[in-house]
């Protein structure tokens, strides 16, 4: 009989209502740290070859690991559709990011990343699942806090840098909102399958590109690397798959508005970027919209 409690712990400890909000934390914390990250790496390595470092060390170190445990591999439907969800996500959406952070301010990053819980909602509705009223009223409050946020800051930027990141935002929502409704590797497999695609597609684009591999990197750009890579792919990109399992899409894309003021915050800590009161208010509007909007999803839960 006492066996019982022991049992059930592991099973309490694997329910949704309990990984989710630890999910949500990892993407609102260390996704919002990857801008820092990014900058720092982009000055010794070229915007996708960075990315295809990244995510072919994360995918490969990953897809090892589970398969050392006895995972299955994907079958070839999940292979393919993990191919064009990791190119969307990973190739379109990550490494776009990481080529306009070379040419556009962190204003225009913020605002247009931003954007993506809109095109969200939007593919989502195509395909019947419309947010509800109070979580488009959280979106709105959310994107209104990004714009207060960059009131203060420099959006001067290259046009083709910023309809990058446009493009950026738009691949990530719609590959979010087509892999909810396909067969997909199961668990972590998923994120190793999509990282080791998406890698291939980066590493091909980057040296047709005419990209090559820095000849002496500095340390503090590989160090940003390896953080990218470990926490920015291994821990957060497994996060945000499991939300987008198991949440609502206004709840999962919501990292999308803590990133700006975390990466803010970073940027005072460790760059020591000025704050004002712009961001301030931005930072309280943002938090606001995602507190509709969690709220919003407990309701429906209820």
């Amino acid at each position: 009989m006492s066996d019982h409690p022991v049992a059930a712990a592991p099973h309490r400890l694997s329910e949704p209502r309990l990984l989710i909000p630890l999910a949500l934390f990892a993407l609102y914390v260390i996704w919002g740290s990857t801008y820092l990250g990014i900058r720092y790496a982009l000055e010794s390595y070229p915007p996708f070859l960075l990315a295809s470092v990244r995510f072919v060390c994360a995918g490969t170190a990953l897809y090892g690991f589970l398969r050392l445990r006895g995972i299955a591999p994907p079958t070839p439907l999940q292979w393919r559709n993990a191919a064009f969800t990791g190119l969307l996500l990973l190739g379109f959406g990550n490494g776009l990011v990481c080529f306009a952070e070379e040419r556009v301010s962190s204003g225009i990053a913020a605002v247009a990343v931003a954007s993506m819980p809109l095109f969200a909602a939007l593919f989502s509705g195509m395909y019947g699942e419309w947010p509800n009223r109070r979580e488009s009223i959280g979106l709105a409050i959310g994107f209104a806090g990004v714009i207060v946020l960059n009131l203060g800051s420099s959006l001067s930027g290259s046009r083709f840098g910023a309809l990058a990141l446009l493009v950026a935002a738009m691949c990530w929502a719609f590959g979010s909102a087509w892999s909810r409704r396909r067969e997909m590797p199961p668990g972590p497999m998923n994120t190793a399958a999509q990282m080791l695609c998406a890698s291939v597609a980066l590493l091909i684009f980057g040296f047709a590109s005419g990209e090559h591999f820095p000849a002496h990197p500095t340390a503090r750009a590989t160090l940003a690397v390896v953080y990218l890579a470990v926490f920015g792919s291994l821990i957060a990109f497994s996060a945000y798959l499991y939300v987008l399992k198991h949440a609502r899409p206004a709840l999962s894309t919501s990292y999308a508005y803590v990133n700006p003021p975390v990466a803010v915050l970073f940027g005072v800590l460790l760059a020591g970027e000025h704050i004002g009161p712009y961001d301030l208010a931005g930072m309280s509007i943002i938090l606001l919209g995602v507190l509709v909007i969690t709220l919003a999803k407990q309701k429906r839960a209820h």
